[in-house]
């Protein structure tokens, strides 16, 4: 039986890249998201039989539990990887953020990665070498001005993904937190909140680089190998890791007048 990996934002940016580079090399495939024409789009992309699709929300207990048991039955028992990857990008001043903005992007991004961690730990247990892969990001090296909301939910990711290193290596899973710098997605569509532009036009404006998402899939597919939790990705996240271990006061200097790392 082949291996089985179970993708959450699996209709669109990392997740369908990772769908891709999983499926050639004859894993068979779970895409979860809450648009169906994505995953449906992504699914035509991987080999016939070899994936299935399930359209939920990660905010839904319910519908994590369903999910997967329709997946494992589909895959034999497997689960070696969950990939808990669903997110969106909330950018603006935390005092410019609405009530609404707030619990959607906590929901999301960070209720949404435990409720698939504690859903999927009964299967990734029954399935010998398996990961659990959550994506955060480089705001979870150094929290942001202007990224407020999404730093503290990608160090949430962090924290949970250290603390289930120690407390799931007894059972043979493997835990990996994914820090990418700017990736090209649609979640850099999202407009910067109380403004008229996107994450996308903030990047090209501060002349920092996107990884490609064939890049980013390969490293995810390394990083499960290697013996370390943190996947970090792109030349700004390993800058902004450097600068935060052995330059930190310089670092807050620089966030404060706004530079980033540019």
């Amino acid at each position: 039986m082949a291996k089985a990996i179970f993708i959450t934002g699996g209709a669109s940016g990392i997740g369908q890249a990772v769908a891709r580079f999983f499926a050639a090399r004859g894993w068979f495939v779970g895409l979860a998201d809450v648009n169906a024409a994505g995953l449906a789009a992504t699914r035509a992309m991987l080999p016939d039989g070899m994936a299935t699709t399930h359209v939920m929300d990660v905010r839904d207990r319910d519908q994590w539990a369903t999910a997967l048991a329709e997946f494992t039955a589909a895959s034999g028992g497997r689960l070696d990887v969950l990939f808990n990857n669903a997110g969106i990008a909330i950018g603006g001043p935390l005092a410019n953020a609405s009530g609404e903005e707030i619990d959607r992007i906590v929901g999301i991004n960070l209720t949404g990665v435990i409720n698939g961690a504690r859903a999927a730990y009964p299967h990734l247990k029954a399935t010998p070498g398996s990961a659990l892969v959550n994506t955060a990001s480089a705001a979870a090296i150094y929290g942001s001005g202007g990224l407020a909301l999404y730093a503290a939910v990608k160090f949430g990711v962090r924290g949970l993904s250290e603390a289930l290193d120690c407390e799931w290596a007894a059972d043979g899973i493997r835990v990996r937190v994914v820090m990418p710098s700017f990736i090209d997605t649609p979640l850099l569509d999202s407009n910067v909140s109380g403004t008229n532009y996107t994450a996308r036009d903030a990047v090209r404006a501060a002349k920092l680089e996107f990884t490609p998402l064939d890049e980013v899939a390969q490293q995810i597919w390394d990083g499960i190998e290697r013996d370390k939790v943190h996947v970090i990705i792109g030349k700004t996240a390993r800058r902004l890791a450097f600068a935060a271990r052995w330059m930190p006061g310089g670092l807050r200097k620089q966030m404060r007048r706004g530079r980033g790392m540019g």
